[in-house]
């Protein structure tokens, strides 16, 4: 049966299905006068068997009559024009339950009829029975409930619908979503509306934002199901729609949202500015519009602060700033400047309270026109809310966190409030940790730099020049080390080492091993045998701090430590070195070849299972010796043999001078910075002048010992050392006394002069001479004390022949 609306549309017509309904005409008397074939069904009676006769005929005994008797008021009838219940016959003898409407007719003769509905109630559903039922569930709904035709215009909606977006069914019939809730996402909407009305696939649980004009300041999230609305023969009628307002469904599952982003976006470095960074990632634009982190001065270095006072604002320092837009335009402070903030503004508040702050409103806030670059922001960018939360982890403030909303946002409510307050605690805990990393950082780095080389030693064997670079990955403190040390006889040595590992650990290992190198280095030791003594003093480290729980990481750091020892003796130009696991050092010639020491590898310290071997080089002078850790060839990131590669092409394309060939070096090797420490030790070697070094063989007896010293006395004349003639005259004759009397021969005496003078006696045996404290009444045993007393410093060394007493005394 068609029904149209006017107001949806002149000419357009809707179609509507009715449930199926037997019809009666009964005149006064209470006969039949009319029976429908939906009558004829339902009882099962034909018109020829009923019509005549009276309806009371049809009810099931006991069953009063359907009619008021003849000459019944108008009110006697009134029960059923609102319906009733009746039993009637089937002409199967069943009795039917029947629900039974009266209408009153009147005919052309005046005479009165009744027109009798009925429906069985035993069939038919009480939705399909009582449309008052249908319409009272459908008007109380506490679902939005609206019914569109097929071009998608509205025909009726319910109450709650009405209510829930603030437009009411006569705005709404006849027209398109678009046309009454443009805010409300209606394209979105009208695309799931329109694939549902061609396809016939219900959408479930389709959400949409959007602004209603019932609350048009404040954001509605909305879920929706659809439905396609056909009759029994297919027809499409429109489609119906039930929205529900999950607001604050919605937000409350957007702050969980934002919370568990927040466990795996904040803290991933221990880098405070990273963090910070970190915190105004996740809060824009989940949370606000623009955040800010402010930490107090002390933090950033790693101190503890004081409690902030509200009277006497402490120093902060911005270290995080996000916007919405593009360039944060809001922003007034630079990343490292003071924000300066107003002691009555929320934010000094927040710190001198310890406690979170929120201003739904900055309108008429005494503190905002304080600042005149402030206000102006806020007003250009209409910065209308805030929330100032304390940075407090393990009941320490470090700072504060800002956030703010402007424009069409929504202004911040409380429970804005509680997320800002746990992502700032989340975050707070990450910076404290960073806090604390930077304080064991600094003194780890403090340790590193107090045990490496605070300047290398000006010596006339070599020219030296250094780059030290700590990990860029995260500028903790590491093992690398390099030594440059003077030896007996005018020699130097170069050192190099790489410890495991980084940290406070790593530097105090490699604080022991630089130890024991200039302990070794002093007592003359060649090359492999020096690193025999380290290895045994790594083995015992690990052994003693593996039966310490609390040093046993320590002891991880020592095993496996490598070494590179480089001896060059500048009277000869030769070089001799060892290495332990180190990477060989490469030597560039004066003509430019480069070329790599072909030196046995030796194992690791600490291993303990190959002994090291020593490889001896002719040096021509000029040549250049570079020493470095595998810091510099794997930050390259390529395979070992392609790096050294690189290397060499670096060492062969330097500009003249160490200085310049160290930073063309790094920037071929090294142009991202290092992924672990490196350490780069470039030396040129010099010879001594043939006219600043004699030597005399001396026979094996007691009478050359005047004819040396009057050789010494002629050497240092000539050298215009005559201030030295007499101590050295001294010196000459106790050890060449000593080595005729003690050693034997061959005896040879070596004058050095360099910075210092240099007197060495070498005889055949490796006796080893000691310093005795004579008494008074001894008539010997005070030379080596005297010569102790006269130089600067004296000891011995060995050789594959014997062994060589030196002294050495300044020069004025």
């Amino acid at each position: 049966m068609p029904v149209s609306d006017s107001r949806a549309g002149a000419g357009r017509a809707v179609p509507f299905d009715l449930m199926p309904t037997a019809a009666a005409v009964v005149d006064e008397q209470g006969a039949v006068v009319g029976w429908s074939d939906e009558a004829a069904r339902l009882l099962g009676r034909t018109a020829g068997e009923v019509l005549g006769r009276p309806i009371s005929a049809l009810l099931a005994p006991g069953q009063d009559g359907l009619l008021p008797p003849r000459g019944g008021s108008e009110r006697s009838a009134a029960g059923l024009s609102s319906g009733a219940v009746v039993r009637a016959v089937h002409r199967d003898g069943r009795v039917l339950t029947l629900g039974v409407q009266a209408s009153a007719l009147a005919d052309v003769s005046g005479s009165r009829r009744w027109h009798l509905s009925a429906i069985d109630l035993g069939g038919a559903p009480w939705w399909r029975a009582s449309h008052s039922v249908v319409e009272r569930f459908l008007t109380r709904s506490p679902y939005g409930i609206a019914v569109l035709d097929t071009d998608l215009r509205y025909v009726w909606l319910n109450g709650t619908l009405e209510r829930m977006a603030g437009v009411s069914l006569e705005e709404r019939l006849g027209h398109r979503m678009r046309e009454v809730l443009p805010k409300l996402s209606p394209y979105q909407v009208e695309r799931q509306l329109q694939s549902v009305l061609d396809t016939g696939v219900p959408v479930l649980n389709f959400e949409y934002r959007g602004y209603v004009p019932i609350d048009p300041g404040r954001e509605h999230a909305f879920s929706t199901s659809i439905l396609r609305l056909d009759d029994d023969a297919g027809r499409v009628l429109g489609v119906c729609y039930i929205s529900v307002d999950i607001t604050d469904r919605w937000r409350t599952r957007e702050r969980l949202t934002l919370l568990t982003e927040s466990g795996t976006r904040i803290g991933t470095t221990l880098d405070l500015e990273a963090t910070a960074r970190e915190l105004t990632e996740v809060a824009v634009p989940g949370l606000a519009d623009l955040a800010l982190v402010d930490l107090l001065d002390p933090v950033l270095q790693g101190d503890e602060p004081a409690p902030p006072g509200r009277h006497d604002p402490p120093p902060l320092r911005r270290m995080a700033h996000l916007s919405v837009r593009t360039g944060n335009p809001e922003v007034v402070v630079a990343i490292g400047g003071d924000p300066c903030y107003p002691a009555s503004s929320p934010m000094i508040r927040c710190l001198a309270e310890e406690g979170p702050v929120l201003q739904p409103s900055l309108a008429g806030q005494p503190w905002t026109e304080q600042d005149a670059v402030r206000g102006e922001s806020r007003a250009t960018w209409d910065l209308h809310s805030l929330m100032a939360v304390p940075v407090r982890a393990r009941g320490t403030v470090l700072g504060v966190a800002v956030f703010i909303r402007s424009g069409g946002s929504d202004p911040f409510e409380s429970e804005d409030l509680a997320l800002a307050e746990e992502l700032v605690s989340r975050a707070a805990v990450c910076l404290d940790n960073a806090r604390r990393y930077t304080r064991e950082h600094r003194m780890a780095l403090t340790l590193q730099r107090s045990l490496l080389p605070q300047f290398l030693p000006v010596l006339p064997a070599i020219d030296a020049a250094y780059r030290y670079l700590p990990a860029a990955a995260d500028g903790s403190a590491g093992g690398d080390w390099f030594d440059v040390l003077p030896l007996s006889g005018a020699r130097v040595a170069l050192v190099v080492g790489d410890m495991v590992g980084h940290g406070i650990n790593a530097a105090a290992a490699m604080g022991r091993l630089r130890t024991a190198v200039h302990t070794l280095a002093d007592m003359d030791l060649p090359p492999d045998e020096l690193l025999a003594h380290l290895d045994d003093l790594v083995l015992r480290l690990v052994d003693e701090r593996s039966a310490q729980q609390g040093d046993a990481e320590t002891a991880t750091t020592a095993h496996g430590a490598t070494c590179l020892y480089v001896v060059h003796d500048p009277a000869t130009g030769h070089c001799t070195m060892a290495r332990a696991g180190h990477p060989a050092p490469a030597i560039i010639t004066p003509d430019g070849r480069v070329t790599f020491a072909d030196l046995p590898p030796g194992p690791p310290l600490g291993v303990g299972t190959l002994p090291f071997e020593s490889a001896e080089f002719d040096l021509p002078e000029g040549s250049v010796l570079a020493l470095f850790t595998d810091g510099l060839l794997s930050g390259a990131g390529l395979a070992p043999e392609v790096a050294g590669e690189r290397l060499r092409a670096a060492l062969e394309n330097v500009r003249p001078g160490l200085e310049h060939a160290c930073d063309d070096i790094l920037a071929a090797m090294l142009p991202d910075g290092p992924d672990d420490d490196a350490v780069l030790l470039l030396a040129r070697t010099h010879g001594l002048a043939a006219d600043r070094v004699v030597t005399w063989e001396l026979p094996s007896d007691p009478a050359v010992v005047a004819e040396a010293r009057s050789l010494a006395a002629g050497a240092l004349t000539a050298w215009g050392l005559d201030d030295l003639v007499f101590t050295t005259e001294l010196v000459v004759s106790e050890l060449v006394t000593n080595a005729i009397r003690y050693g034997s021969a061959p005896v040879t005496l070596r004058l050095i002069n360099q910075a210092v003078l240099i007197c060495e006696v070498s005889d055949g045996t490796s006796t080893s001479p000691r310093l005795r404290h004579a008494r008074t009444t001894d008539e010997g045993g005070r030379g080596l004390f005297l010569v102790a007393q006269l130089c600067r410093r004296w000891g011995t060394r060995y050789t594959g022949s014997g062994k060589i007493i030196w002294a050495e005394q300044n020069v004025p």
